[in-house]
């Protein structure tokens, strides 16, 4: 299964095609926009948020409530659909795909970057995620998310008074978010070739999302501080559950594989780049030193970005579970997963 997205910020409308869902699978539009609201809440969201109102709709692949096998595609509308009105831009910032963009494509205008390698491309992202939510709840996985860091600060009750100072003073600042699913199955994933295993992908997945600088599963860099005595999961076993882990420091993944427990992984989102006291950088009309651009942004999104931290992780363990368990028809897929789940019970 695979999806890919179309579209820039301030375009007509932000579009994704999901390839690969299996025919059969009951499909509710309102619980994809239920993950598109939770994408634009969180405290530090900036004056977009305030215009937009994502909705899916859901233009192909469904009929009757029901997908065909076919590929299915959602069109997001934009109310702010302004990007020929646009200003030029010429300073870029530093921290974004603005100058790299630049020098790649050719572009004389920094625009021509920022509309696409903005993160308002996460909403079609999100609108893909959930209708691999879907299909993954059927099966039993529950996805969550949480923030555990802003700004350096650890109190959940710090959070708002964090952002709130950077607000005032032009700043910005970033922090870490965690995604959680349970109910996974053992065996999803590969050891047998290096582009297979599930912590590759998933990891590949959320770097992907903007801002996102460092990942790590479970204990993650807090495996460098112990001896292994005392971070490896001991395993044990009860008829009825099968294997288990008796701690999962691992975070639900082992060689490549999902293990069985709950996968646990946590990403560092780093400051958003346009800031209203901007850095220094350099005007590409004029090759003097200049003030970067300043767009309209958000001053936190540690929030926004676990949900689709939950998206990309619902895009990634879908594609593994179909290419385990098959995947054209829902009641074939159900069928094998349950036989599946027999064996490796006994």
């Amino acid at each position: 299964m695979r999806f890919l997205t179309a579209g820039e910020s301030h375009g007509r409308a932000l579009i994704t095609v999901v390839d690969g869902m299996p025919a059969g699978l009951r499909v509710d539009a309102e619980k994809i926009n239920f993950q598109l609201r939770r994408r634009q809440q969180g405290y530090g969201r900036g004056g977009r948020m305030k215009i937009e109102t994502d909705r899916a709709e859901i233009v192909s692949g469904l009929r009757r409530g029901l997908t065909l096998g076919s590929p299915l595609s959602i069109r997001i509308m934009n109310r702010d659909f302004s990007i020929e009105r646009m200003p030029s831009v010429a300073c870029p910032r530093p921290g974004h795909a603005d100058l790299a963009g630049l020098l790649k494509y050719g572009f004389g205008d920094v625009r021509d970057v920022l509309e696409r390698a903005s993160a308002r491309e996460t909403a079609a992202r999100v609108a893909a995620g959930s209708l691999c939510r879907i299909l993954l709840e059927y099966f039993g996985m529950k996805f969550t998310s949480r923030v555990l860091k802003v700004g350096g600060e650890t109190d959940i009750s710090a959070f708002k008074a964090v952002i709130d100072r950077a607000k005032k003073s032009g700043d910005t600042v970033g922090g870490i978010f965690e995604v959680s699913v349970a109910g996974v199955p053992a065996g999803l994933g590969t050891y047998a070739q290096y582009d297979k295993r599930l912590d590759a992908a998933l990891a590949a997945a959320f770097i992907s999302i903007p801002g996102v600088k460092a990942v790590e599963f479970g204990l993650g860099f807090g495996y460098a501080d112990k001896p292994g005595s005392k971070c490896h999961d001991p395993a044990g076993y009860s008829r009825g559950r099968g294997y288990f882990r008796k701690s999962n420091n691992a975070g639900g993944i082992e060689g490549g594989i999902s293990n069985g427990e709950e996968i646990v992984v946590r990403a560092c989102m780093k400051p958003i780049c346009t800031l209203l006291t901007p850095l220094e950088s350099v005007n590409i009309n004029t090759k003097k030193t200049a003030k970067a651009a300043v767009e309209r942004s958000d001053v936190a999104v540690v929030e926004a970005a676990g949900v689709v931290g939950e998206a990309v992780c619902a895009a990634v363990l879908a594609g593994a579970f179909l290419e385990k368990f098959g995947g054209d028809y829902l009641e074939d897929i159900n069928s094998a997963y349950r036989d599946y789940l027999k064996r490796i019970k006994k």
